[in-house]
């Protein structure tokens, strides 16, 4: 397993990348729209370390509570279908079984950690042989 990013939500996608760019000085990577989660995403990742946030911007959310910023943890799974049977061994719960985006080729699953925080699983599409 491989962590590749954190995501935070955000409340102006605009003034937040202005942030993370000129004042803490990571580079812009990319940013678009997801329609079917009602979002709109930007990565940003720190040149040093590679580091990468994910800043998540849902439309029609308005107010936000103190602890609700964190939005998932990411990791890269080699075998989506196998990590899923070795967590539910571990009464692990399931949020979001397997997908995959419009326009995506990797495929997606969340679990929970014991405090409820979701985790995203992606499984990155194999390269055609």
């Amino acid at each position: 397993m491989k962590f590749l990013h954190t995501s935070i939500t955000v409340r102006h996608m605009d003034e937040s990348l202005k942030f993370y760019t000129e004042v803490l000085g990571l580079q812009f990577e990319r940013r678009r729209t997801i329609p079917e989660n009602k979002a709109e995403i930007a990565f940003v990742q720190d040149p040093q370390s590679g580091a990468r946030i994910e800043l998540t911007h849902w439309d029609g959310k308005e107010s936000f509570e103190a602890g609700e910023q964190l939005d998932h943890l990411a990791f890269e799974v080699d075998d989506l279908d196998r990590f899923l049977l070795h967590v539910r061994s571990r009464g692990v719960p399931v949020a979001k079984e397997p997908y995959r985006l419009s326009g995506g080729s990797s495929r997606i699953a969340f679990i929970l950690d014991p405090n409820e925080v979701w985790i995203e699983l992606i499984e990155r599409a194999k390269p055609a042989a």
